[in-house]
């Protein structure tokens, strides 16, 4: 059996990535509202890091670490919370994992990995997940992540999401 091996996202994977996240929207309903251009919102401005998981020449799974921008809550409820600034906050987002591995601590290795950039960076990891999505959520729980606040977001004029707010571990 091949290892799974986390590295950084390369242009070159990026059409495979689409072609996971697609696989993922399918089934699971994530992202809730499918991007008009996939490859365009899975690379940020923002970005701190983008990482992917492969077993040999597949792609398992994709995580990206960002600075906190509009619609982000987790950053501002930390810094509140922890009377710190947001800018010293990294977001957690676009973490998906194939059908196909799941149970195999795809996500748990791709969290980490995110969690420990984030950590290098002197940036503590937080991160949004619709409540919905409880897979994620009892992730999240298992690994320690704290959850701060559970909230109303208006996505759009028709379109209003309730949002857990997480923060990693200190």
């Amino acid at each position: 059996m091949t290892l799974l091996r986390v590295r950084p996202r390369t242009d070159d994977d990026l059409g495979a990535c689409v072609d996971l996240l697609a696989e993922v929207h399918r089934r699971d309903g994530y992202p809730v509202n499918w991007p008009e251009r996939p490859a365009e919102w899975l690379t940020h401005d923002s970005a701190l890091a983008a990482l992917v998981v492969e077993q040999g020449d597949r792609l398992l799974g994709h995580v990206s670490l960002t600075r906190g921008g509009p619609g982000d809550l987790a950053p501002g409820l930390w810094s509140e919370r922890t009377a710190t600034s947001a800018e010293l906050t990294a977001v957690v987002s676009r973490l998906f994992v194939a059908p196909r591995a799941r149970g195999r601590g795809v996500g748990t290795l791709l969290l980490g990995r995110a969690v420990r950039v984030a950590r290098e960076l002197g940036l503590h990891p937080v991160l949004d997940v619709v409540a919905s999505d409880t897979a994620a959520a009892a992730l999240y729980e298992r690994l320690g992540w704290e959850r701060l606040a559970t909230v109303e977001q208006r996505w759009s004029p028709s379109q209003l999401m309730t949002v857990h707010c997480y923060a990693a571990a200190p």
